[in-house]
């Protein structure tokens, strides 16, 4: 899953154009409407996540922006920043708390009371959930998978390069692996771009998100 998509225009037609379809894209709500990444997502075949604004870790220096859902706002507050952000496009197949630049809502998520009736929410519309911390269990309510790690960490070339390696490892051991970006920088596109381009050599196929969630 690539996140952070729909903010800056020309780093994300990049990725939309130069990466294989299976490569998921989480769009921003905060993009421009409407975003000028979305068709040239859906003429290359990519699937769509929506990324929902949480509050992460470090809040509020580490700031998810204006229509972001916290934990001291009251319910029916949250409740119309859900709405605000599923309104913003259409088409897309799912959810993540993934918002882009290390903003993964990790503080919201943690609280159940907070977090349970947005599922709730999403299942209702028949949408799934990426859970953007590594490793957690499958959530209540909603179809969901937790990714197994982010892949740009750092954006250092050779650190991209073995975070990748290690998701193939992962996959060889579990059957399967669910890896993150970001942030669709240059060097991680390009990264990507000639991970993906033999990974059928070596024995893994690539898949949308959407094929690897798992019943609440």
């Amino acid at each position: 899953i690539l996140a952070g998509i729909g903010l800056n225009e020309a780093d994300s037609a990049q990725a939309a154009r130069a990466l294989p379809a299976e490569v998921t894209l989480a769009i921003s709500p905060y993009a421009p409407q409407p975003a000028p990444v979305l068709p040239i997502a859906r003429e290359m075949g990519h699937e769509m996540l929506l990324s929902i604004p949480m509050e992460p870790q470090g809040f509020p220096l580490n700031d998810p922006g204006d229509h972001a859902l916290l934990t001291d706002a009251a319910p029916a507050e949250n409740a119309r920043s859900l709405d605000w952000a599923l309104g913003r496009f259409a088409g897309y197949a799912g959810t993540t708390g993934a918002l882009g630049n290390k903003l993964n809502g990790e503080r919201f998520q943690s609280l159940p009371e907070q977090i349970d009736p947005v599922l709730s929410t999403l299942a209702a519309r028949g949408l799934f959930y990426v859970d953007p911390r590594p490793g957690q269990p499958a959530l209540a309510h909603v179809w969901s998978r937790a990714i197994d790690l982010t892949v740009d960490d750092t954006s250092e070339r050779a650190a991209i390069e073995a975070k990748l390696a290690e998701l193939e490892r992962i996959a060889r051991d579990k059957g399967s692996a669910l890896g993150l970006v970001g942030t669709p920088s240059p060097v991680a596109i390009d990264r990507i771009a000639a991970w993906a381009s033999g990974i059928n050599e070596r024995g893994f196929s690539l898949a949308p998100a959407s094929a690897l969630m798992r019943p609440p």
